[in-house]
């Protein structure tokens, strides 16, 4: 089996389709404290809005779903990397995110960590490394 080398050299962006990005823009950068890096327009009548915490390379974009196809309750697969994991699960729960009850601690190989919702529904992790 041979090696195909590749000419992709990090990731940049992942999209995260939301109902309405003004309460997601609020979410993101209000309550979680991210950048907002874009938001411009585009197509007809779209926005492309792209969010991260300061300092981070890869973004997050908020954008409408395509026609036909829902939004939220998604499990984007979006893991958010922290020194302090019981902190900011207190912060985030002080500030009314819809956090775990709990941080899971598994023991290793796996770190502490635990899930979030945003105002859709739509699932990440906080993983203390």
């Amino acid at each position: 089996m041979s090696k195909t080398a590749t000419r992709i050299s990090k990731v940049g962006t992942v999209v995260v389709p939301v109902s309405d990005q003004d309460r997601s823009i609020e979410f993101y950068v209000e309550t979680l404290g991210f950048e907002k890096r874009t938001d411009v327009p585009f197509g007809e009548g779209y926005r492309w809005v792209e969010v991260a915490p300061a300092g981070a390379e890869t973004t997050i974009a908020i954008v409408p779903p395509p026609p036909g196809n829902p939004t939220g309750d998604v499990q984007t697969g979006i893991g958010l990397n922290t020194d302090d994991i019981d902190a900011v699960h207190a912060d985030l729960k002080q500030r009314g995110v819809d956090v775990d009850a709990e941080v899971s601690r598994m023991g290793d190989p796996v770190p502490p960590l635990f899930w979030f919702r945003d105002p859709d529904g739509n699932t990440l992790m906080v993983v203390e490394v």
